[in-house]
């Protein structure tokens, strides 16, 4: 009997990074979930199933979680690529109303630990060989200071110590968490960032047996580099 194919699942699957992971993933014989806004669950195919999901609500992760079971199985690979931000101006952050400040860190944060607390409950099921992986897609704001984004900073400073704690409580299960965050050669941010550099620093996270720095600053062509990370607007 042949081997089941290991599944990655996608949160947040937009035209960039989640396409790109899609096409890798597939390419090494997995089957691909992608969760989004804008997907369309008519364009499933046998090895792709796609999910309509809005993660401003929480119970979209749940939903996900349990169509990829149903159809497919559990994922051994699941990737937070949702993101949100209401622009403020630098000089008044607190202009922010409250529903788009919750909107924002719903998605950045609760979303992303609902789909954290599945992710680990699925990698219990799974055999040690399987990739358990969890990555987080971040940027520079758990260590940067840009005002205009301070829903987005708050939710990715929160999820960077979600991803750092649970790095260390599930290693010695085999479980490894990641936050991912591209930088400029110099290890300034990079704001137009690229979905292949994404995918494959994935892969390799993915299919590496050990737990490495959960901090994943990387450059593309080079991957992960360690920069002294406190940078200033």
């Amino acid at each position: 009997m042949a081997a089941k194919s290991p599944i990655v699942l996608v949160l947040g699957a937009g035209a960039n990074i989640g396409q790109s992971v899609a096409r890798l993933f597939a390419s090494k014989g997995y089957k691909v979930a992608l969760a989004a806004r804008s997907i369309k669950a008519n364009d499933s195919t046998a090895d792709q199933l796609n999910i309509p999901s809005d993660f401003s609500n929480t119970d979209a992760v749940v939903d996900a979680f349990a169509k990829v079971k149903q159809v497919f199985g559990i994922p051994s690979v699941v990737i937070y690529n949702a993101s949100a931000v209401h622009f403020t101006p630098a000089d008044d952050p607190f202009t922010i109303p409250l529903a788009d400040f919750t909107r924002d860190t719903t998605v950045n944060i609760h979303s992303a630990f609902v789909a954290a607390q599945h992710a680990v409950a699925g990698f219990a099921e799974l055999p040690a060989s399987a990739a358990r992986t969890f990555i987080y897609t971040g940027n520079v704001l758990n260590v940067a200071v840009l005002p205009e984004f301070v829903s987005q900073g708050v939710g990715k400073s929160g999820a960077a110590h979600m991803i750092w704690a649970a790095s260390a409580a599930y290693n010695d299960r085999g479980f490894k968490f990641y936050y991912a965050d591209e930088r400029k050669a110099d290890g300034s941010p990079k704001y137009r960032i690229d979905g292949d550099a994404h995918a494959k620093l994935y892969w390799d996270l993915a299919h590496t047996e050990t737990q490495l720095p959960w901090m994943q600053t990387f450059v593309k062509g080079e991957g992960y580099k360690e920069f002294n990370n406190l940078y200033h607007a």
